[in-house]
This record gives C-alpha cells, sequence and structure tokens, in this order.
C-alpha cells in the first residue's frame, strides 16, 4: 500500500503555501523592495551621465572653436594653409595626414590580423595557439610612445635605406610612381606613421577576429570539411558569413584607435604643416599630432580656436565613422534575419 505524505503545515495559509510535497516552507525573500528601485535609479543615471558627458564635450568643443568657425566656416575643411606667424589656418594638411594614415594602417593591418585569427583557430598546432595568442595580445599592453621612440630610431632608417631608396631608383623617372615614392629619404612620413599604426591596431582586430571565428558551432565547420571542402573553403564560405558582423565591428575599432592616436604618429610622421605632394614619404601632419605639438604653445586667439575646429573635426570623423559602422551591421542583421 502507498504511504502518505504528511500534510503541509502551510496549506491554511495562501501566502505561506508552496507546491513542496515534503511540506518546507518557501524561500524568504532576501532582497528589499527599494534595492531594485534604487539600482534602476543608478543604472539610468550612469547611462544619462554618458550621454551628459558626450553633450558636453560637444558643446565645450562648439564654443573654443567658435572664433575659427565665425572667421572660415567650412572653408577651414578645404584650407590648406597653416601659418601660425600670418594668423592663418586651414584643416586640410592635418584631415589628409589623419585619413590618409588611418587608411594604409587599415589596409595593411586587416590581411594582417585575418590570417593571425585564421591561423590560430584553424591551422595552429594545440601547444602554440595559447603562447601565440597571449603574445598578439601583449602588443596591444606596449604604450604608444614606445612604439613611436622604436619608429622613429629602428623602423624609420630601415624603411628609408631599404624601401624608399630601391623605390626611388626603380621608379624615380615614372610621372606616378615617381611622385609617390618622392621625398628625402629619412624614413618618416605618411607611409612610416601609416605601418606603425598598422601595428598598433593588428592586436585589437586581430583578438576580436580570432574571438568571432571561435564560436562559430563545430558542426558548420565539420560538415563543410566532410564535404570535402578546403580549409580556405571553409572559412570564406561558414566562418565568414557566420561572423561578419563581429568582423566588421573589430575593423570599426581598429580604425577608430588609428584615428585618434597621438603620440606614435607625432614622432614619425614629420609634423608638416605643409603639404608640396602626395607622396607617401612625404613629412605631413595629422588632427591629434598637431594637437600634441601645439596646443600647449598656442595663444588665445585664433590659433587655439583653429586647433579646437580641428579637435571638433576629428571628433565628427570618428563619430561618422562609428555611426557607419552601426548602420553598416545593422543592415548585415536585417539581412541575416531575411534569409532565416
Amino acid at each position: 500500500m502507498a504511504a502518505t505524505l504528511p500534510a503541509s503545515p502551510y496549506k491554511d495559509d495562501p501566502k505561506m503555501e508552496r507546491s513542496d510535497p515534503q511540506g518546507r516552507p518557501p524561500s524568504v525573500r532576501r532582497t528589499s523592495p527599494w534595492a531594485d528601485t534604487v539600482f534602476a535609479a543608478l543604472a539610468h543615471g550612469a547611462a544619462l551621465l554618458t550621454l551628459a558627458l558626450l553633450l558636453g564635450i560637444l558643446v565645450s568643443l562648439f564654443v573654443g572653436a567658435g572664433p575659427a568657425i565665425k572667421e572660415y566656416g567650412l572653408s577651414f575643411l578645404w584650407r590648406s594653409e597653416w601659418d601660425p606667424v600670418q594668423d592663418q589656418y586651414g584643416g586640410l594638411v592635418v584631415i589628409y595626414g589623419t585619413l590618409a594614415t588611418s587608411a594604409i594602417a587599415l589596409l595593411i593591418a586587416v590581411p594582417v590580423s585575418f590570417g593571425i585569427a585564421l591561423f590560430l583557430t584553424e591551422l595552429s598546432p594545440l601547444w602554440l595557439k595559447r603562447p601565440l595568442g597571449i603574445a598578439i595580445e601583449l602588443l596591444a599592453a606596449v604604450p604608444s610612445i614606445v612604439y613611436g621612440i622604436w619608429g622613429l630610431l629602428v623602423f624609420g632608417p630601415i624603411l628609408a635605406r631599404y624601401v624608399q631608396q630601391p623605390l626611388q631608383a626603380l621608379f624615380g623617372n615614372t610621372p606616378l610612381l615617381g611622385t609617390l615614392v618622392s621625398g628625402p629619404p629619412v624614413g618618416i612620413g605618411i607611409l612610416s606613421a601609416g605601418i606603425i599604426l598598422a601595428i598598433m591596431i593588428i592586436p585589437f582586430i586581430a583578438s576580436v577576429m580570432r574571438d568571432v571565428f571561435e564560436v562559430t558551432p563545430p558542426m558548420l565547420k565539420e560538415s563543410a570539411y566532410g564535404l570535402g571542402s578546403t580549409t580556405w573553403e571553409v572559412v570564406w564560405k561558414v566562418v565568414l558569413p557566420y561572423t561578419k558582423t563581429g568582423v566588421v565591428g573589430g575593423i570599426m575599432l581598429g580604425l577608430g584607435r588609428a584615428l585618434g592616436e597621438t603620440m606614435a604618429v607625432t614622432f614619425v610622421i614629420g609634423n608638416a604643416s605643409q603639404l608640396s605632394s602626395i607622396s607617401l614619404f612625404e613629412p605631413a601632419n595629422s588632427i591629434a599630432s598637431a594637437l600634441a605639438n601645439e596646443f600647449a604653445e598656442a595663444g588665445e586667439g585664433l590659433h587655439q580656436a583653429s586647433l579646437i575646429y580641428a579637435g571638433l573635426v576629428l571628433f565628427l570623423i570618428t563619430f561618422v565613422v562609428l555611426a557607419a559602422s552601426k548602420l553598416l551591421l545593422m543592415r548585415l542583421r536585417r539581412g541575416e534575419g531575411t534569409r532565416t
């Protein structure tokens, strides 16, 4: 005969009754009712504080750049003259230097980062995967000024002797290519700054790519291998379509780092405020390096306002890049949802 369980002592109290065959008392709520309210208020406050800080930075930049905006307007963007002696300023040179060095950095860093992530996730032996991954991540911990000193004292002379001089000897008389490699062989300029930036952003892009490659379901890759696909076909047709949003996010993270980098670029770009040609080896300037070099010595007036105006332009460039990346990621996710 089946044994009968004792009746619950809480059956007469609807607040205490619970579906427990042993009649154990219900768990008691340990959190006070006001704790959730306080936590929600703190979370909302943190979000609003972040937005307030962003708005405050934007307003302060507009106020500080007011004299330059009033003097030049949007023509500041395409004026190439930067002469503190004559009190004439234009942002074309520094904007060009910022965009050119960042573009060179991406052109170099994205393929290299993709190769590193592919090797670590698909080709590397187990004994090498972890040490190599840690070594790549440690590159991100190197201070930017160390990269700058290394680029100026070590990499620059090597670039001038083994790259620029042979290219000038080979293409010096060619109309377009000769212009691209012209300039004094001193190892500083747009190309040198772009390569240093590429070395600096490779750890960020490679780490993100490796992490998103590893979240690809093993079943998808094993099925592709079982059908006879090569490693490249698996990566190109399975891994990349599955992780493309994360890959784009990692690239945009590296681009944001490249646009705002200051000290390393200041050491190797040449800090020339006049751009005489489109040579990759020509000394130039960037917005961040111009601010680092001149802001402390700029007097109140049009010079300081022009520097702040350049900082405002950098802020807007970064905002546009991040907004474009967000829109691209939204379109990619929408496309994935449509296909599913």
